[in-house]
């Protein structure tokens, strides 16, 4: 067999491949379709998303993968087919850190794929108020780098707001110096966000020492100034470059390689066990001799592994902290259950911020 006729074959079983795929997504989404009619029918409330149901199916498609594509590349191609159905019925409107081109927004779709009708919001705060208002089902909002620590704005919203965390979503962030001008020595002003300077420290300290760089409160708004003004650069995603037509003068500029990000999704519901969860908590007490040690020792007198710790002003009394504390397990683990009810006893304040799926991809 001659190689043309060897890949007329291989093309032939792809396009047949193709069509059988076609009619099974179909089916999978009339099925969905279904699903959602009964949900409604029985008065379960319009929004159908399940956030451990989409984990659960996410973690059995990764683990049944057997290549050549990669489980997490798997994963990410259910996960828009899925974004997909859920679409058929109403597109869940996903309020973010905004505006356009922020890593925020990047966060969001890896979530919830690109079938969801997102919308920008220019502070965390006002992400926070349009979840509350019930004008968005979920927000995305940033909690921590694993470079340069919490997004204290994002830790401070929720001593105050009833929303509850739902997920999580980790983002690789690769950070780029976007401008109109085409070369660095251009460049006399520099706009990033104040988390995404000190990610770059080191970068722009050997090749922009002598350029102003001026903190705004993102790196989409930096990037959209940018692209209004000559003789300055922003520090952006791909993704805003190609929204704001800008060039890319260098790519990958942030210190750390394995900079990461993580995102938390706030909602009005909490969520049920997916067999691989976490617990948040806002825990404080009267200052005293011996308080972390009082309130953490039931997390591990009952095997409960912590993964975060924070803390931050109450805003109630004179150098009174309270403590953001991250868990793995779910509320209805009964050691859990046990614990926080120790815990309890001996704080003065204890809220649970949720239970909900570790991420997943």
């Amino acid at each position: 067999m001659d190689d043309s006729h060897q890949l007329q074959e291989i093309r032939a079983r792809i396009d047949a491949l193709d069509e059988q795929l076609q009619c099974l997504i179909n089916e999978r989404a009339e099925l969905a379709r279904q699903t959602a009619q009964i949900k409604q029918a029985a008065g379960l409330g319009e929004n159908c998303f399940r956030p451990e149901r989409e984990a659960e199916i996410l973690r059995r498609v990764i683990a049944r993968n057997q290549g050549p594509l990669s489980g997490q590349e798997m994963a990410r191609l259910f996960r828009e087919i899925m974004s997909a159905c859920l679409a058929l019925e109403t597109p869940l409107v996903i309020a973010y850190l905004g505006p356009e081109g922020t890593f925020t927004e990047a966060a969001a779709l890896k979530h919830f794929g690109h079938s969801v009708k997102t919308q920008p919001f220019m502070a965390i705060d006002e992400v926070f108020r349009e979840v509350e208002a019930g004008t968005a089902y979920y927000g995305v909002v940033p909690v921590e780098n694993s470079t340069e620590g919490a997004v204290t704005h994002t830790l401070d919203r929720f001593l105050v707001s009833p929303l509850q965390i739902c997920g999580e979503v980790e983002l690789r962030i690769h950070h780029h110096l976007l401008s109109r001008n085409q070369t660095i020595a251009e460049v006399n002003r520099l706009y990033a966000h104040q988390q995404t300077l000190a990610q770059c420290r080191e970068w722009l300290d050997a090749h922009l020492a002598g350029c102003e760089r001026i903190p705004v409160s993102s790196n989409g708004e930096a990037a959209r100034r940018a692209g209004d003004e000559s003789g300055c650069a922003a520090i952006a995603s791909d993704r805003a470059r190609e929204i704001y037509g800008l060039h890319a003068l260098a790519t990958n500029i942030e210190d750390e390689p394995g900079n990461t990000t993580r995102f938390l999704v706030i909602g009005s519901q909490a969520v049920v066990a997916s067999g691989n969860d976490k617990t948040s908590l806002l825990v404080s007490g009267p200052n005293r001799s011996g308080l972390l040690y009082d309130l953490l020792s039931p997390l591990a007198e009952y095997g409960i592994s912590m993964t975060r710790l924070e803390s931050r002003p109450s805003r109630r009394q004179l150098w009174e902290y309270v403590f953001f504390i991250d868990v793995e397990g779910h509320i209805d683990d009964s050691n859990l259950t046990t614990a926080l009810a120790t815990l309890k006893e001996r704080a003065s304040f204890l809220k649970l911020l949720g239970s909900y799926p570790r991420a997943v991809i």
